[in-house]
């Protein structure tokens, strides 16, 4: 038995749509109303699903972030662990900008961040030095989390006017002290790489020593320093190909930082049976659908547009068969109500396993955070 039920169904098709939990024998819900959600029943939504998401409020990101390099990384993130891009049409894919590295790094994560660069490129003394300078404000990073990995990813265009052949050196320091003159800043390499100038994509630089660093005294959080060498010297790192303030949006450098929390690895819970609909009248799973984008959080939330929550109905009653994922308790509490049901109630119909979502949202700040939550769809119900 199923009952599709959305936020958009709600607001359309003058009806009140049951919203529910996964914990407790009974689902909460909405008043009865005339057509539509309330404006105070919409605000009392969006705050409890806010403080699921571990939001103090709602973000407001600035206009037009969307088209930077950032998200669309972040997305091919997220479909790669979305539950919703491997059903059909939705074919799993591996995207360019994510490499098998990004991939082992987003197994182990609970949380991943990009953060885009604050300095302004258009400086004259930059220009002259032929350099260009990064900074990343990572004080939005939530408390708790410990830094798994950590890169700096900058975009590199196919150079036509230069031979195939040459190569150069891209070089990455850390900022050690804020300059002692207007001409030298005391350095440290953090990563290099030599580059051909016919080489086209995203070059990929480690920073998870400096990031946790950044974390642990954000007051030595001074930036980075870029430099590109040829056999010739210091060369401007746009004739090189490289992409560092002017160009396009969606090839902007960003720092993305993986995450983990400081407790028990978020795991998927999988059924080791298939679903099972029986009767109506049967304790069992049935349709519900959350949608973000009906609560008019489409500006902030990059995807998904919603989730199937799913939520348990249906009587435990007498007998309880093998189907029904009952307790023992449960079966021992169906026989005692069988005989009295003056004594003790009917068992409760109840989520017995659930998995995670993620979600991929902006922040305040235009930073990107996927996330993954876990126990927020029904996996499988029982009788309790």
């Amino acid at each position: 038995h199923k009952q599709s039920v959305s936020f958009q169904s709600h607001l359309n098709a003058n009806s009140c749509a049951p919203i529910t939990g996964v914990s407790g024998c009974s689902s909460a819900v909405a008043p009865s109303c005339p057509g539509r959600l309330r404006s105070q029943e919409r605000r009392d939504i969006q705050r409890e699903i806010l403080s699921i998401l571990g939001l103090p409020h709602r973000p407001r990101p600035y206009l037009g972030s969307k088209q930077s390099a950032a998200p669309v990384f972040m997305l091919d993130l997220y479909n790669i662990i979305s539950t919703d891009a491997q059903l059909p049409g939705y074919p799993y894919y591996r995207a360019p900008m994510v490499t098998p590295m990004d991939s082992r790094f987003l197994d182990d994560a609970d949380t991943v961040m990009s953060f885009t660069n604050l300095v302004d490129q258009d400086r004259d003394l930059l220009v002259r030095q032929q350099a260009r300078e990064f900074r990343f404000d990572l004080s939005r990073i939530p408390e708790g989390e410990a830094i798994t990995a950590a890169e700096l990813r900058i975009c590199k265009d196919f150079i036509h006017e230069h031979n195939d052949n040459e190569t150069f050196r891209v070089l990455v320091y850390q900022i050690l002290q804020k300059p002692l003159n207007k001409l030298f800043s005391p350095l440290m390499l953090l990563g290099q790489r030599t580059v051909w100038a016919s080489e086209d994509g995203w070059l990929v630089f480690d920073l998870t020593t400096a990031s946790n660093l950044w974390l642990v005294k954000p007051e030595q959080n001074l930036g980075l320093h870029l430099l590109v060498e040829d056999s010739h010297g210091s060369r401007s790192p746009e004739l090189s190909g490289l992409v560092t303030g002017s160009g396009p949006r969606n090839k902007q450098p960003f720092l993305v930082v993986f995450f983990k929390a400081n407790e028990v690895r978020l795991r998927s819970i999988r059924s080791d049976e298939p679903r099972r609909d029986e009767g109506s009248g049967v304790c069992s799973r049935r349709e519900l659908y959350v949608s973000f984008k009906d609560l008019g959080w489409q500006d902030w939330i990059i995807a998904p547009e919603g989730y199937s929550a799913y939520y348990c109905e249906g009587e435990c009653a007498f007998p309880l068969n093998s189907y029904m994922n009952a307790t023992n308790h449960a079966i021992v509490q169906t026989l005692v109500h069988f005989i009295n049901p003056d004594l003790v109630p009917k068992p409760c119909c109840a989520p017995t396993q659930l998995h995670g979502i993620s979600v991929l949202y902006f922040d305040d700040s235009s930073n990107v955070i996927l996330k993954k939550y876990r126990n927020m769809v029904v996996r499988a119900c029982g009788c309790h």
